[in-house]
């Protein structure tokens, strides 16, 4: 809770480009083990970007899949609890590509699961697949939605990398256009608060039976489950009104775009002994969370998304990603892009860690 991985027991996970500053979370581990070479791939979850957030400060893929494209089991609820998603992270398309292939299917013990199987990743996996993936980019029809015209707030220079990773994709035929949000965001945000502590909550509730519990647990995670309380079943209808409204004004967007791009994150990574931004660009933070707004719309929305390396601070040590939406269970042309991409990024992407 809160993209930083720590804990009192271990200590933090640092980065892998700079020990001194965050990997991200929560699969930061994940993350900075494939930046290592330590892992030929790695899996993890995404509720709020934890596969994103941390493949941005890596400078590593991080992949969240379509809502119901990996089953979840064994699972308490099976019809909620589907803001959360398994999938994979890899330093190549090509993997993350296998992973996913592996993780995905249907699975009768889940209702809300995908039925149909992954489409086939045949061409992602040839040995000319980068340059035949270029051919995808011709084209390629990209809304940039940047800050959302000022709505989140954004660390200087951030905008500016995630704007050099869309010119590469020019360079190879894509047309990208600035596009204003074709939605509320502060909406968006309260409906999304109301769902994220009605999942979040009862597990810590589950925790907080256990004798002494609240002065061992997280404080955010103690925050999350005091905000629920006093919550009414009509608080979560009317998010669930707005996410609604919000799922068909993303649909929407898509009959005009292929994709739908952000930055990964609106930070750099922050110092490893601090537990979450309290500003940014001079602008406090009122969640714990709230630094991390630009990774909900696609969770929110049970879209694929995608982050992939974009450059780097002017410092050369901390890494920073673009992210991209694809339309409903487009998992492989999501992909496919993201391969096209890599082959127009290879010298990007062959800069070493210097910690490997």
């Amino acid at each position: 809770m809160g993209s930083h991985t720590f804990n009192e027991v271990f200590g933090a996970t640092r980065n892998a480009w700079d020990l001194q500053v965050s990997a991200g979370g929560s699969s930061g581990g994940a993350a900075v083990a494939l930046a290592l070479r330590m892992l030929p791939v790695a899996d993890g979850s995404d509720f709020m970007g934890s596969l994103r957030n941390p493949a941005a400060w890596n400078h590593v893929f991080g992949f969240r899949p379509s809502q119901g494209r990996v089953p979840l089991w064994p699972s308490l609820d099976a019809w909620m609890g589907q803001l959360s998603t398994e999938g994979p992270m890899a330093r190549t398309v090509r993997d993350l590509a296998r992973l996913l292939a592996t993780q995905a299917g249907p699975d009768a013990r889940t209702p809300l699961a995908q039925t149909a199987p992954l489409p086939p990743i045949d061409h992602l996996l040839a040995a000319d697949a980068g340059l035949k993936a270029l051919d995808a980019l011709k084209g390629l029809r990209v809304g940039w939605l940047g800050d959302l015209q000022g709505h989140l707030a954004m660390e200087p220079g951030l905008l500016a990398v995630g704007e050099a990773a869309l010119a590469r994709l020019e360079a190879a035929g894509a047309v990208v256009e600035p596009l204003a949000p074709p939605f509320d965001p502060d909406e968006v945000w309260q409906a999304w608060l109301v769902w994220r502590r009605a999942l979040v909550a009862p597990r810590v509730a589950g925790l907080l039976r256990q004798p002494g519990a609240r002065e061992h647990i997280k404080p955010e995670a103690l925050w999350e489950y005091d905000q629920a309380q006093g919550s009414a079943l009509m608080d979560l209808v009317q998010a669930s009104a707005v996410r609604t409204r919000f799922h068909q004004q993303l649909r929407t967007a898509f009959e005009r775009f292929d994709v739908l791009a952000l930055p990964s994150t609106q930070v750099w990574p922050f110092a490893v002994d601090q537990r979450w931004p309290r500003e940014i660009a001079g602008r406090a933070m009122d969640t714990y969370h709230r630094w991390m707004e630009v990774t909900l719309y696609a969770t929110f929305a049970g879209l694929p998304a995608l982050s992939m390396p974009a450059g780097f601070h002017a410092n050369g040590r901390w890494p920073a990603g673009l992210q991209l939406i694809g339309r409903a269970q487009a998992d492989v042309e999501l992909l496919t892009v993201a391969a096209g991409y890599e082959q127009a990024s290879a010298a990007l992407l062959a800069q070493p860690c210097p910690h490997a």
